[in-house]
């Protein structure tokens, strides 16, 4: 991805990370809407998400389209990752999966699988998942846990994706971790943001009571203020890094 802030040093060697975010859903259960272009506070939730992913230090991320990809591809085509569109999203999400981590192909150390329907994950709990990898004492797979439910995303080792893409075409990460039990390690947490995700109208009405944030719909204006794009910015600077700077302030 060519990130915007490295992290690094401490006892633990740099690793090379990759990311899938999966965006190809048709969002059946929201009433056919891109969950990917939910916006809170006024930004879509891929934009988002691709902005934590850089903030976590990730090198290179994948994005998968499928249904509305022609409404999320303009989106994320102003940020350095590379786009793969799924031909037959009606499939199901596993093969969304599988083509990502086709695509993304077993050069990294670990790789983040992402939702785009989780809207309080943030560059520090990618950041967080990180660290709990790389000190994870046994397994290729770390999953987070909260109160006993599990989380995402979830974070794979080199190894278990070169396992996967080993496999026949009908593998893929739900399917592997489950025959494969012994290694995964759950990262326990109480951070919330990893078990929260939206896939109705009445999961968007229960954030907005709990968080206080506004969250809509696509197309749908914002009942609150949000932060002005910087004058200027498309002009001086890439819109992802206008766009980066302007979520620092969100």
């Amino acid at each position: 991805m060519g990130c915007l802030l490295k992290q690094g040093g401490g006892l633990y060697s740099r690793m090379r990370i990759g990311a899938v975010l999966l965006a190809a859903g048709q969002g059946s259960r929201l009433g056919n809407q891109p969950k990917a272009l939910l916006q809170l506070q006024g930004v879509p939730l891929i934009n988002r998400h691709l902005i934590a992913l850089s903030g976590a230090g990730v090198d290179e991320v994948v994005v998968v389209t499928g249904f509305y990809h022609d409404q999320v591809e303009p989106l994320v085509e102003q940020f350095p990752v590379q786009i793969v569109r799924n031909l037959d999203p009606g499939a199901g999400q596993p093969s969304s999966v599988r083509l990502g981590i086709q695509t993304l192909g077993d050069k990294f150390d670990a790789v983040i699988m992402m939702l785009c329907d989780q809207p309080l994950v943030s560059a520090n709990d990618i950041t967080t998942l990180i660290a709990a990898f790389k000190k994870r004492l046994f397994g290729e797979i770390v999953i987070p846990q909260v109160n006993g439910a599990r989380g995402n995303p979830i974070v794979l080792s080199g190894a278990a994706i070169a396992q996967i893409l080993a496999d026949d075409q009908n593998m893929y990460c739900r399917k592997f971790i489950d025959q494969h039990p012994e290694q995964v390690s759950y990262f326990e947490s109480n951070n919330e943001h990893y078990v929260t995700d939206i896939d109705t109208v009445a999961d968007i009405e229960n954030f907005v009571l709990q968080t206080g944030w506004t969250l809509t719909l696509p197309g749908q204006q914002p009942t609150t203020d949000t932060e002005p794009t910087p004058q200027g910015a498309a002009s001086s600077e890439p819109a992802y890094l206008a766009l980066r700077r302007r979520l620092a302030v969100t």
